[in-house]
């Protein structure tokens, strides 16, 4: 977190919580290692066991009163069902099962990442960009399939003169191609940001004089990052669900 300089003063590392470390040995983590387990793949595998264990122990024993934790996982069930419905559509209920994985997976890794000496795997582009292009793979083969050739309709901007259409087709083809990256990176860098201004804080703490105010930083930055988890799941979420009714419906 903090650490003594030889003149007294303090020394942060905020980015030291990301560093990927292996859980066996020393050997640094590299291209030619990538089977090696380590402290990512411990959560990942984390985040898959708590979205198992919780959505079976909440639904095994359904009642017509439900309890708490059958409360929670049928508002998190309907609320992600009503997401696919508004903006993708009736034909988007298809891919529910899609969508819903990826909002547990993302909301349990974020929280998991705020536990105390927790690895974010969120904040790693590698896994963000993973989840982004596989959304992005995946509706633009949809499209074709669904549409065929018309599917290149959702570039062409029939509403504007003449002339500038191809100007626009252009513009419209680039951002399209941009969407898996900033998919990616806007998840990742908000989780990054959040935890290494929050290492910040914890580091101020040490310090005597301004530990109290520190403090009431780190609370105030924690509970920040609680509500900044739950938005980016939806936000990445909510982005697929618009990416998906493109891919339906791409004259609309």
């Amino acid at each position: 977190m903090a650490t003594k300089e030889p003149d007294g003063g303090l020394e942060f590392h905020p980015m030291d919580q990301f560093a990927v470390t292996p859980l066996f040995g020393d050997a640094p983590v590299t291209w030619s290692t990538w089977y090696i387990p380590t402290n990512a793949t411990l959560w990942l595998f984390i985040s898959v066991v708590v979205i198992f264990g919780f959505m079976m122990l909440a639904t095994a024993r359904r009642t017509i009163v439900p309890s708490r934790s059958q409360s929670i996982a049928e508002l998190v069930y309907g609320f992600v069902y009503k997401m696919v419905e508004d903006v993708a559509g009736k034909d988007g209920l298809r891919y529910f099962p899609y969508i819903m994985t990826l909002f547990l997976f993302i909301l349990s890794a974020n929280f998991l990442g705020l536990i105390p000496t927790s690895f974010t795997t969120t904040s790693h582009i590698a896994v963000t960009a993973v989840l982004g292009f596989g959304v992005f793979f995946a509706v633009t083969i949809l499209g074709f399939v669904k549409n065929g050739a018309s599917f290149l309709g959702l570039f062409w901007v029939s509403a504007a003169p003449l002339p500038l259409r191809p100007i626009l087709a252009i513009i419209e083809l680039i951002s399209y191609m941009v969407r898996p990256v900033s998919h990616s990176i806007r998840l990742a860098g908000n989780m990054m940001a959040g935890h290494a201004v929050l290492k910040v804080f914890a580091g101020f703490a040490q310090v005597t004089a301004i530990a109290p105010f520190a403090i009431l930083g780190v609370m105030a930055v924690y509970g920040l990052e609680v509500l900044v988890s739950a938005i980016q799941a939806y936000v990445f979420t909510i982005l697929t669900c618009v990416y998906l009714k493109d891919a339906l419906h791409p004259h609309h």
